[in-house]
């Protein structure tokens, strides 16, 4: 996929949920438009795979191991960017996962926790973390991720849903509280994106997931990188506190 946005160029990014999947391609997209990028999650040697790409495509990237569900990992990792790098001005949190269907009533007090900590408290704490410089400048947008499970029920856990639902207040909230100091945060609500997962379908089961969406087909990770560039961009410097559905034709309210 092809998205330029040339006022990025020689800026810096932070994407957490770097080593695969959405975080991935939004890291190789934001490379691939001239930002050094901070490769921030738990895997190091994933990361340093999605490091390595980025440097062979000729793009520029380090990696800042770190679990986001940790503030004083997160402040480490901090350090370490702000010493390679210097400042920050784009934040990406997409970290987080488990979206598996599990009832309600079996669900346990720990892996309840352990969602909304992975899912919601992550987000929190990576802009609590890599905030404060963006407003002292001035400047800088913020993306989180969300999820269609986050705005509408679903076959997702509910967990899950309740923390991306978390994440799209979260976003609103900070957006109005960061908007006089000139910094911007918005949302992505993807759907179904390919993943490993999806590889295992039946062809059958496959095709008819892609069929439920109007345009026909599932999304894919560039789908939302390029959704992420667009935001993280000065063509978007309008737009705060909205809530981007990445779904295919189905829009939520």
């Amino acid at each position: 996929m092809t998205v330029r946005y040339d006022d990025l160029a020689g800026r810096v990014a932070v994407v957490t949920g770097a080593s695969r999947g959405i975080g991935a391609a939004t890291a190789r997209l934001l490379a691939a438009n001239g930002m050094w990028v901070a490769l921030i999650g738990r895997d190091e040697d994933a990361l340093e795979e999605v490091r390595e790409d980025i440097w062979d495509a000729g793009g520029r990237a380090i990696v800042a191991p770190a679990d986001v569900t940790r503030p004083d990992a997160l402040a480490f990792a901090a350090k370490h960017v702000a010493n390679e790098l210097g400042d920050v001005d784009v934040v990406a949190t997409f970290a987080g996962g488990n979206g598996r269907p599990q009832p309600s009533e079996s669900m346990s007090p720990p892996s309840w926790r352990a969602i909304i900590e992975g899912d919601l408290s992550s987000a929190f704490y990576t802009i609590q973390t890599f905030a404060p410089p963006m407003l002292a400048r001035g400047h800088g947008s913020i993306v989180t991720m969300s999820s269609a499970a986050g705005r509408a029920p679903s076959a997702a856990n509910v967990a899950y849903a309740v923390a991306k639902a978390g994440v799209v207040m979260l976003t609103r909230h900070l957006a109005a509280e960061y908007a006089p100091y000139g910094v911007r945060v918005n949302a992505l609500a993807p759907s179904a994106v390919r993943n490993q997962k999806m590889a295992a379908m039946p062809a059958a089961q496959f095709d008819a997931l892609a069929q439920s969406f109007p345009l026909g087909r599932i999304g894919e990770p560039t789908d939302v990188a390029a959704a992420t560039a667009y935001l993280a961009s000065d063509a978007s410097g309008w737009v705060t506190g909205v809530t981007l559905d990445i779904s295919g034709g189905k829009v939520f309210a």
